[in-house]
């Protein structure tokens, strides 16, 4: 989770122009209190940050030195080049991409609202009298657009995308809550749109479209989203960002219903799983000085028997952490609770129909045949502490060492002889170590040996290493094996510092550590390679493309910028939180 809401957040980020320097005062009074009260679903974008805000900022920074503008002008014309591709269609020029860029200097909103309940009632009865009648689906999405300062751009960016249509779409003025507005009628679709005030509004049901524009108005007299309860326990996570997601996860069964032919098994396998315990998912990104931070929260009810089963309680001071050096530039750990996956779904799966219980008893002999023990006691060999370390500055992916946590070594090692099998084509011991070379294809047989692509693993009484190459494999244990105190790597101890003493997650990178004039070529390399096996024109150009870029970007833009990015993940009493900084 910490991962998707970090790359949608630096999506954002990177969209925004070094032109857009600065934002519309007048855009902050768009906010979460002019949506109706049974909003599902929002995303908010407060506009553009200023000037010295991103000066200040060092991913920000990052994006409009000098020295990027390469990586600027290969954004920008990837997108022009998507855009040439599309027959029939006005090619973008690179001034009107800087142009309508701008139009993010203000702040708009994306959201959802489910079907409204007297339409939700009559589609119970018709379905319920009248099996055969077809019920249209719903889709509740909705944008508004606080457009001060940008009405003409606005319009003419309106303009620019209905001239690169194909089919060109029948429009009707109408009049909608008192304001005038546009139904545009396609094939496949219809959109309403309306530009009054300082509002442009779009929206593709015409309730949800009316009930927007009454709220903006003020004459809607329904209860406000700010007023929900959802909205009032997600509220800490959603103040002093540049953008801002609110989603009440309780309600994605009642969305799921909304399709033109909903199944009602969707509807019996979110009932068994307990869904409602979780409440909502909130979370923003804000620039903080230096900082880049991305917070957020998945709330609810955490009693034992619901979803966040599994999400493990976390651990203070994982055992991964003994493997750590001062040559450690970046180090990922996260306590899974198996067993609690393991029985959410069992839980889900048995009581999909009358034979599901049956079904599920079948698989999990069949499991337990393969495995030789049961599926419950394979997943106890496991602590759930699954960790990567990385120690080359050049980030060879050979190098890097993956980690999962053990117990009981003896049957760890006879299921993973019984899931491996002829798979494993050495085996050998070193002290309490063993080591073993695995094919991940071809197998070895009594007619000969046919295998390649060789992974090594390592089993310790705690855990079990695996890496491309032996070598990492040898000289992290005797490195732990040496000095199983982690304190040499005090910047990420520091770092951990930070969050709550349980995390079930925690990941760390130093920037600073990296030998960014390798880690070029070795990109390079890669893109080239990756063009010379490709099978498609496109993806071979892209390549080069990318080969092409790599080359001239100066390695060294990257370390003056970023120092280190630090993001951990913790449950308590509330739910289950993240937090990112990228400083």
């Amino acid at each position: 989770m910490r991962r998707l809401f970090s790359f949608l957040a630096l999506l954002l980020l990177a969209a925004a122009s070094p032109l857009m320097a600065q934002q519309s005062a007048a855009s902050a009074s768009l906010d979460p209190s002019l949506l109706p009260g049974r909003t599902i679903f929002y995303l908010a974008w407060h506009g553009a940050p200023t000037a010295d805000v991103r000066h200040a900022n060092a991913v920000m920074s990052l994006w409009d030195d000098p020295d990027s503008a390469q990586l600027r002008n290969s954004f920008i014309q990837a997108m022009l080049s998507d855009a040439k591709k599309q027959k029939d269609k006005p090619p973008l020029t690179k001034e009107e991409l800087n142009e309508f860029v701008t139009l993010l200097d203000n702040c708009f909103i994306i959201g959802y609202l489910p079907r409204p309940a007297e339409q939700a009632a009559a589609k119970s009865t018709s379905s319920t009298l009248a099996p055969a009648t077809t019920v249209p689906a719903w889709n509740g999405m909705f944008f508004v657009y606080d457009r001060t300062g940008k009405e003409a751009l606005l319009s003419k960016a309106v303009l620019r995308i209905r001239a690169s249509e194909t089919d060109i779409p029948k429009l009707t003025n109408l009049n909608v809550a008192g304001v005038p507005s546009l139904k545009v009628e396609r094939k496949s679709s219809i959109t309403y749109w309306a530009e009054n005030g300082k509002y442009a509004v779009s929206a593709n049901e015409l309730p949800v479209f009316e009930e927007i524009l009454s709220r903006l108005a003020g004459t809607s007299k329904g209860p406000s989203l700010v007023e929900s309860p959802a909205y009032l326990e997600a509220k800490p996570l959603l103040t002093g960002g540049i953008f801002e997601v609110f989603l009440r996860i309780s309600q994605i069964a009642d969305t799921a219903s909304e399709s033109a032919a909903p199944n009602p098994q969707i509807k019996a396998l979110v009932k068994s799983v307990k869904l409602d315990a979780l409440h909502v998912l909130a979370g923003h990104l804000s620039l903080e000085g230096a900082k880049t931070r991305v917070q957020g929260a998945i709330l609810g009810d955490t009693a034992s028997g619901t979803l966040f089963d599994i999400w493990s309680d976390g651990k203070t001071n994982p055992d991964a952490l003994r493997f750590l050096s001062a040559n450690t530039l970046s180090f990922n750990e996260s306590e899974i609770n198996f067993l609690g996956i393991y029985k959410v779904l069992k839980q889900a799966f048995s009581q999909g129909s009358s034979s599901s219980p049956q079904m599920v008893d079948a698989l999990e002999s069949a499991a337990q045949t393969r495995l030789g023990m049961p599926l419950s006691d394979a997943l106890a060999l496991t602590t759930g502490e699954i960790s990567s370390i990385q120690n080359s500055p050049a980030l060879d992916d050979s190098q890097q060492v993956r980690i999962l946590g053990i117990r009981n070594k003896p049957d760890a090692m006879k299921l993973l002889r019984t899931i491996m099998g002829e798979k494993i084509t050495s085996e050998r011991n070193e002290g309490t170590t063993t080591y073993m070379k695995v094919s991940l294809g071809g197998t070895q047989g009594s007619a000969g040996v046919a295998q390649w692509n060789f992974y090594h693993l390592a089993m310790t009484p705690d855990f079990l290493l695996g890496a491309s190459k032996s070598e990492p494999l040898h000289a992290l244990i005797a490195q732990q094996a040496a000095n199983s105190d982690p304190s040499a790597a005090k910047d990420i101890l520091a770092a951990r510092s930070k969050f709550p003493e349980k995390l079930n997650g925690f990941s760390y990178f130093d920037f600073q550590k990296v030998d960014w004039p390798a880690v070029r070529e070795k990109w390079i390399a890669e893109a080239k390679t990756a063009a010379a096996k490709t099978k498609t024109t496109d993806s071979a150009d892209t390549s080069r493309k990318l080969s092409d870029w790599l080359a001239t970007v100066n390695p060294d833009v990257f370390p003056h910028h970023l120092h280190s990015m630090t993001g951990a993940s913790w449950k308590d009493a509330k739910g289950v939180h993240f937090d990112e900084w990228i400083e």
